[in-house]
């Protein structure tokens, strides 16, 4: 043989090999797909809390560093769930590649890499809060359906490369070129089909749809002038399509209101359980309140205002006569979720704390809560606003911890005085003449006495306010302004009815709520 010929033969080798690597990955990603496709489909059947998928993202969610969640609520805010369920899922698939060419390569390593996948799977699974007996069959399910799809798939394709005639390799292609094709599209239409089937069989939105509220024994007042008619304003009530969601549960859990208990213990004088309709029997009334997350930066959006239907959370402790020496009431949702909250936060006379079963005018979204979760004026959500409720823990903050206090955020969490230019926009330019800066600020429990706003580094300039609707919830505010052509930098400034100046330097969110004057670039033409 020529060295010519010796070269090209080299060349169609390593061809053939690079070729047959990529399909040994590519029978590996198949053979994910249908790991996870029938994992959904064992999980729409027995458990469905018990998605791998889910169980694994939650398992991120719980370990993953504060610097990582707060970058996700930044860059995604309330799409983070499905960022991190999609980045799962790809992980998955590429972790599936590998060991497609593993077993390629050994016999029986990339088999060993789908078990492995399958213990971690179920482990996230069974330990999730609220986890069924049956959770451990998806992933175990899905593992074995995997790993033989992955040895037929690599079986055929080293008896395809190693076949000395051509009818024999063409046999070989064919079966291995059918089965990851009939494979691929199986897994696809049993999770696709699974995770639809979950949403349309679930009975918790119909029964959310059917239930009536009984009216509320008071209405919330809204005075004259509560709401500034300033194009590009936030509205008074934030609608429940807009409200920000920011919380642990990847999935929004199903519960049944008939079936829903509120357990009252700890430091107690007598337990108490409580079911919804022993909730609704103690008479509702409405209230006006301001929710803001943690993670909302300086001029964020991560806050909004409500209508909420619900029952005072101190007539509910009263129940059980909680002890002297308690400070705080741990919080739990049915997804594990825990809130510390301070005791006096929810049995003082003059905050209206409560249980909330309904939102502007409806029962509570499912995605924010259905059927009970818990607001609190004044503090942070991740120390007050637990939803999806199941327990409240009558305790000290010596004895117990929430969720966020052991990944760096305080026990404690008061919201800071803040404001926010909702118009003009940095991303829209202005014509230049008359206009209005406009936007909202708040201070829960306190109220607001005073917005200003600077242009440009100028004076002060004093905003006129809406009126508000109570201490609880935000107030609008304006000020006229002659826009002139060019880039102009606007700020703004709050003070609330103790006095109090909103703090000008900027902090970060953790360990408590970001701080600082907000200052926006504005374009004039």
């Amino acid at each position: 043989m020529t060295p010519q010929n010796e070269n090209a033969a080299e060349n169609a080798t390593k061809k053939s090999t690079a070729a047959t690597i990529a399909l040994a990955a590519l029978a590996g990603a198949v053979s994910g797909i249908v790991f996870l496709g029938a994992a959904e489909l064992a999980a729409l059947l027995v458990a469905r809390d018990a998605s791998p998928v889910v169980a694994v993202g939650s398992f991120v969610v719980d370990v993953v560093p504060r610097w990582a969640k707060e970058l996700a609520i930044q860059l995604f805010g309330s799409n983070d769930k499905l960022f991190l369920i999609a980045t799962v899922g790809v992980a998955a698939l590429v972790a599936a590649a590998v060991a497609g060419v593993l077993e390629l390569r050994w016999r029986r390593v990339g088999v060993a890499l789908f078990g492995a996948a399958g213990i971690a799977a179920v482990a996230a699974a069974v330990t999730r809060a609220g986890a069924s007996p049956l959770a451990f069959v998806p992933p175990a399910v899905g593992a074995v359906a995997g790993a033989v799809v992955l040895t037929f798939a690599v079986s055929w394709l080293r008896r395809w490369r190693v076949a000395d005639d051509e009818e024999t390799r063409g046999v070989d292609r064919r079966r291995f070129l059918a089965l990851t094709a009939a494979a691929a599209v199986g897994g696809v239409v049993a999770g696709v089909g699974a995770r639809l089937g979950s949403a349309a069989t679930s009975s918790i939105a119909a029964i959310r749809s059917a239930l009536r509220l009984p009216a509320p024994a008071s209405r919330v007042t809204v005075p004259a002038g509560a709401e500034l008619d300033v194009p590009g304003i936030s509205p008074l009530f934030t609608p429940n399509r807009d409200f920000y969601r920011v919380d642990t549960a990847l999935t929004v859990p199903s519960v049944d209101p008939s079936t829903w208990r509120l357990t009252i213990d700890g430091m107690v004088e007598k337990k108490v359980e409580l079911g919804f309709q022993d909730l609704l029997r103690m008479g509702l009334d409405e209230y006006a309140v301001t929710l803001t997350c943690v993670s909302n930066e300086v001029g964020g959006n991560l806050v909004g205002t409500a209508r909420w239907l619900g029952v005072p959370v101190r007539d509910v402790l009263a129940l059980a006569r909680p002890r002297s020496g308690a400070d705080m009431v741990l919080s739990r949702s049915v997804d594990g979720f825990t809130a510390s909250t301070p005791l006096e936060a929810l049995t003082a006379a003059d905050r209206d704390a409560i249980l909330a079963v309904g939102m502007n005018g409806e029962p509570l979204p499912l995605e924010h809560g259905f059927p009970v979760r818990m607001v609190v004026p004044g503090l942070y959500g991740y120390v007050s606003a637990t939803k999806w409720l199941t327990e409240l823990k009558v305790t000290t903050f010596a004895a117990d911890q929430a969720y966020w206090t052991p990944r760096g955020y305080s026990a404690k969490a008061p919201i800071k005085l803040s404001s926010r230019i909702d118009t003009p926009r940095v991303d829209k330019a202005l014509t230049a003449g008359r206009t209005k800066i406009a936007g909202v600020a708040w201070a829960q429990t306190v109220g607001i006495r005073r917005v200003e706003v600077q242009v440009d580094g100028g004076d002060w300039q004093e905003a006129t306010l809406s009126a508000p609707v109570n201490r609880d919830t935000w107030v609008q505010w304006s000020l006229d302004w002659d826009a002139t052509p060019g880039t102009h930098t606007l700020a703004v400034r709050a003070t609330d009815l103790a006095g109090r100046l909103q703090e000008q330097k900027r902090t970060p969110i953790a360990p408590n709520g970001s701080t600082g004057w907000q200052q926006t670039l504005v374009r004039v033409s």
